[in-house]
């Protein structure tokens, strides 16, 4: 199992419409969220194959959220590194 580090609390992103940019990094050594200067990059264990990846990134990011994944929604960047959530409340 991949190593894990403590999530950081980004519930304050959890408004009915908002777009969350992030930047995922496929295949690291371990699932962690970076946030610096109001950019989110998320790092996933999966390789960016048959969208396992961007799934990856999307169950991470609302568990940082503290929603369901099924209330994020993929609006741009399959199969980009770059890619765009709308989150639907």
């Amino acid at each position: 199992m991949a190593r894990r580090d403590p999530l950081p609390d980004l519930t304050a992103l959890a408004r009915p419409g908002a777009e969350i940019a992030v930047r995922v990094t496929p295949r690291a050594g371990r699932v962690r969220i970076e946030v610096a200067e109001g950019a989110i990059r998320l790092h996933v264990t999966e390789a960016p194959e048959d969208g396992r990846a961007s799934e990856a990134a999307r169950a991470l990011l609302a568990q940082a959220m503290g929603v369901a994944k099924t209330r994020l929604t993929l609006v741009r960047g399959a199969t980009s590194r770059e890619k765009l959530f709308r989150f639907d409340g």
